[in-house]
């Protein structure tokens, strides 16, 4: 198993405006994307990774001469590895609103010659799906041999089978969920609160006033870094271990290695991470819920399914927990598709789809092994 070596993103503008969930319209867009391996003569071999909250189109692979630049799902990527480059087709896409060079908040409004803000618009599931569609329109491929996401790119795998179902051969979700509970939106409104609550925040337009909302974001991150892991891998790996052999007696500075450990998330991820970004995604994670518009009954929601389907969940997952994934397989059951389902018994909780398990990589490695199978057949 190797890796897909160095790669460059590439960008694509896109001059026709894209109609928005809430109505607005975005003009004049760009999406920075990657791809990996060799697209076949009949273009039946692609495969999209749908990235979730804080990654990017940079999925696997190294920047040439930069250190610390492996793609964040290298270890699933690349020549030899469950979804293998040597044949498959791999395209990684940087969501709208994202602050990794697709257009969002960071960048210049053409309106306007301003940089967009608060003043972007609002994006959800939907709205990054159909703008992944004109992008596989532009590069020819009519179908897709799967679209493959963990967390809230599992919402967008699942988006593409609900709404695009002629274009997508198989639907592999992992870790997420059919919608988020009270308490999932409730964390995120506690993480938005402490960006908008930041005195340098400035209603979202703090790059004009030349200050950036890092301690929101610091905060938002560490709350957010608790619901990735499970209570055993913090037991496992912190325990009440103290940073010091006394205690100090403060109510101020760090005294537990936990504690160093999330204000250290925190911090590094306020010096790459754009706080209205940060707004935005988590606010389309929170409006994803198919079933709605189908009076609740998700069943009916994925009544015009027609992909395969495979679904992974963690056992320790208790944001995405196993229960959800459950929800999703019994509304594919009722409607006689052709779906698997995985549940592995994994200690690291919600960030477990990331990580090194060999189960998981089995499963994933024997399913598009499958699907290799079906595509040469």
């Amino acid at each position: 198993m190797g890796s897909v070596g160095d790669v460059r993103p590439q960008s694509m503008r896109f001059a026709p405006a894209l109609r928005l969930r809430s109505g607005a319209e975005l003009a004049d867009y760009t999406l920075v994307y990657e791809t990996y391996g060799t697209l076949d003569a009949a273009r039946s071999n692609a495969v999209l990774v749908c990235h979730a909250l804080n990654a990017s189109h940079h999925v696997a692979g190294t920047y040439a001469g930069e250190t610390k630049s492996e793609g964040w799902w290298d270890n699933l990527v690349g020549p030899g590895k469950p979804l293998d480059t040597d044949r498959f087709f791999v395209i990684g896409v940087n969501n709208l609103g994202s602050c990794f060079g697709s257009t969002g908040p960071t960048t210049t409004n053409p309106a306007t010659g301003r940089v967009y803000g608060a003043d972007f618009p609002v994006v959800t599931v939907e709205d990054w799906v159909d703008a992944q569609l004109r992008l596989l329109d532009a590069l020819g491929i009519a179908r897709l041999a799967a679209v493959i996401g963990g967390s809230l790119g599992g919402m967008q795998a699942l988006d593409w089978a609900l709404r695009q179902p002629a274009r997508i051969a198989n639907c592999i979700a992992i870790a997420t969920a059919p919608n988020l509970t009270a308490q999932n939106i409730a964390f995120n409104e506690v993480a938005r609160r402490a960006i908008v609550t930041d005195p340098d925040f400035h209603a979202g337009h703090y790059r004009e006033h030349g200050t950036l909302p890092r301690r929101g974001l610091r905060v938002a991150r560490m709350i957010g870094h608790i619901t990735y892991l499970s209570g055993d891998a913090m037991e496992a790996k912190f325990g009440r271990e103290l940073k010091s052999e006394a205690l100090g007696y403060t109510t101020q500075e760090i005294e537990f290695q936990i504690e160093g450990y999330l204000r250290h998330q925190g911090d590094k991820f306020s010096e790459y991470f754009d706080a209205n970004t940060y707004l935005l995604i988590t606010r389309a994670l929170d409006y994803f819920d198919p079933a709605r518009e189908h009076g609740g009954d998700l069943a009916r929601a994925f009544a015009g399914a027609t992909c395969k389907f495979q679904i992974v969940s963690f056992t320790t997952d208790w944001r995405f927990s196993p229960a959800r994934s459950r929800e999703i397989v019994k509304a594919l059951l009722d409607n006689r598709l052709d779906v698997s389902y995985a549940e592995i018994d994994a200690p690291h909780g919600h960030d477990a789809f990331l990580l090194d398990d060999a189960r998981y990589h089995a499963l994933l490695r024997a399913r598009f092994e499958r699907i290799w199978r079906e595509l040469s057949a």
